[in-house]
């Protein structure tokens, strides 16, 4: 089933423009949030702005929910969850758009810093699913927060403003690599290689230093001192993200697509927020899941295994009058769900890996997944067919363009996203999402229409 390029629905005019715009303001959130809390202050910031209340202050209040209310409630400043109130009982269920808004990278350990021959280093591992080779020789930044045993909290943003420095994880050089170019992808840099060179500049000697040794790690901790009162057993309760540094950009002569870090997921995350934020209530209430630790399976306490989610909804029950456990159960067993993940691809450069007429293309619109899951459907969510069939006739009605797409060929492998885990609810509930390539590299690429019909695909979901 050949599907249009959505581009032609967008000739050069007033739709056209309203699709750059909205892909530049995006442009400007993936660049200017790369962790899960940066994104979770950014949509707390700008959904006060668009009238959602903090549902925690209502319940403090003994306040109460009414049809058109709009409220969001945050988890541990790492995932946020947003709620417009509808006319009908909860219990009757809820439209949800899910997403996540972590990505892959590098975390630092809890004893990262040491000296080596004269050069200082954080010591790291990787978060996610990824091709380590990808990450040496890169510009990086950190991003995150130190809390000190006072509670005090410092934020610690370095190396994406133009002025900053940057980090890096160093690579053998070709002349010497005879050995490691004989060695498989996973193995060419291996994660304990994975460390970050900060600084090597010894600290200028004083005459009470007994040891005179690691001068150069002692000098960074004189800076870090100097710049943000922090002692070396800060990074015991610190939670910093090395990602790759610079602002998202356009790409292509034609300015048609976007490449920045984390556009898994937050290419699904943001559409989601705009799409809620756009939506008048209605007779069901709406919900928009932004969660965190997709990436290493949706588990603790701020990803879509926690019973955060069920819990808000018990409140905004409760704050309706629906005050019985039945009422939540009701509720999450009525809804019906978009789970948003991106898609891969299909790439020509790499076409045996992929099966053509079940892959994602740029430009086809919001993509599909009725299941997921690898080879044999493990792990799948598998939508219903009445379900699938309910999803084409909004987006058709809608006249949003979308396509349907596996993860590349039966027996490459798979995956999938938090659709399986809003299924144990007994909802409907299909993966959907935005196509990417490089998917999990430090900088993706997406294509502008697709990101712009994902939003109006939403905004159709949530007003069927």
């Amino acid at each position: 089933m050949e599907k249009k390029n959505a581009w032609a629905k967008y000739q050069e005019g007033t739709k056209r423009d309203e699709l750059m715009t909205f892909a530049e303001d995006y442009r400007q959130f993936l660049s200017k949030c790369k962790s899960e809390r940066e994104c979770t202050a950014f949509f707390e910031e700008i959904a006060k702005k668009d009238g959602f209340k903090n549902l925690e202050d209502i319940i403090k209040k003994g306040g109460s929910l009414n049809a058109g209310d709009k409220v969001y409630r945050v988890n541990r400043k790492k995932a946020i969850s947003l709620f417009v109130i509808g006319n009908k009982p909860v219990s009757d269920g809820i439209r949800i758009l899910g997403a996540h808004i972590d990505s892959p990278r590098m975390d630092l350990k809890q004893n990262p810093m040491y000296e080596d021959t004269e050069l200082a280093y954080l010591d790291t591992h990787y978060y996610g699913g990824i091709k380590k080779y990808q990450w040496v020789t890169l510009p990086l930044s950190i991003h995150g927060v130190i809390v000190k045993k006072d509670g005090s909290t410092v934020t610690v943003l370095i190396g994406d403003d133009a002025s900053d420095p940057v980090f890096g994880v160093s690579d053998l050089l070709i002349h010497l690599a005879a050995d490691q170019m004989k060695k498989e992808g996973s193995t060419v840099v291996e994660g304990e290689k994975l460390d970050v060179i900060v600084g090597s500049m010894p600290l200028d000697e004083v005459e009470d230093d007994k040891e005179k040794k690691d001068l150069v790690k002692k000098n960074i901790l004189n800076i870090l001192k100097s710049k943000y009162d922090i002692e070396e057993d800060d990074f015991l309760s610190a939670e910093l993200v090395v990602v790759p540094a610079g602002d998202a950009r356009d790409f292509g002569f034609d300015r048609s697509m976007i490449m920045g870090y984390g556009h898994d997921d937050r290419v699904c995350a943001y559409p989601s927020y705009r799409a809620i934020a756009a939506v008048e209530p209605g007779d069901m209430t709406y919900a928009c899941l932004l969660v965190d630790k997709e990436e290493i399976g949706s588990v603790g306490a701020t990803g879509m295994e926690s019973h955060f989610f069920e819990d808000t909804v018990a409140e905004i029950a409760a704050l309706r009058g629906e005050n019985d456990a039945l009422s939540v159960r009701r509720a999450l067993r009525n809804s019906k769900a978009l789970s948003s993940d991106v898609s891969a691809a299909f790439d020509p450069n790499f076409a045996e890996t992929m099966e053509k007429k079940n892959s994602a293309y740029f430009g086809k619109g919001l993509v599909f997944n009725k299941y997921t899951g690898a080879r044999g459907k493990s792990g799948s969510n598998d939508a219903s067919a009445e379900y699938v069939a309910e999803i084409r006739h909004i987006m058709d009605d809608g006249d949003v363009s979308f396509q349907t797409a596996e993860l590349g060929k039966v027996d490459q492998g798979g995956g999938g996203t938090i659709a399986y885990i809003l299924g144990n609810y007994g909802m409907d509930v299909i993966d959907s999402g935005v196509a990417v390539l490089n998917m999990h590299a430090p900088w993706e690429i997406i294509s502008k229409v697709d990101l712009f019909e994902a939003y109006r695909g939403y905004i159709a979901f949530l007003n069927a």
